[in-house]
């Protein structure tokens, strides 16, 4: 592969590392506590926006340095765009919603020697 290509896997990489992030940590803007035992679903969000907001810049940046050049988008390519940072949040909301609930009431399994 060469650098393009390794370039946009990365890119790939943290566009989905990015998109779990406000569901993954407890912090609001990941750096204050919240004030209550977790921070709520408007702050969640809130974070979702910005970090998409700053995946966005990040890809431009990327696309100039590269190219050289900016290609200009219509809305239909943020509206995609939007929709593919959703689904990239996917496993984080599911973990933090859900399944992070059934590992509290889930017992611990018990150990097993093999022989």
């Amino acid at each position: 592969m060469n650098t393009i290509q390794w370039t946009a896997v990365g890119y790939i990489a943290v566009l989905i590392l990015a998109a779990n992030l406000p569901w993954i940590t407890r912090r609001i803007l990941f750096l204050l506590p919240p004030r209550g035992e977790e921070k709520g679903a408007a702050w969640r969000i809130l974070e979702w926006v910005l970090l998409y907001g700053l995946m966005l810049g990040l890809g431009m940046g990327l696309e100039r340095y590269l190219t050289g050049t900016l290609h200009p988008q219509g809305g239909g390519f943020y509206a995609i765009t939007l929709m593919l940072f959703a689904v990239f949040a996917f496993p984080g909301f599911v973990y933090h919603y859900d399944l992070r609930r059934h590992l509290k009431r889930r017992p611990p399994m018990e150990r097993t020697t093999g022989g």
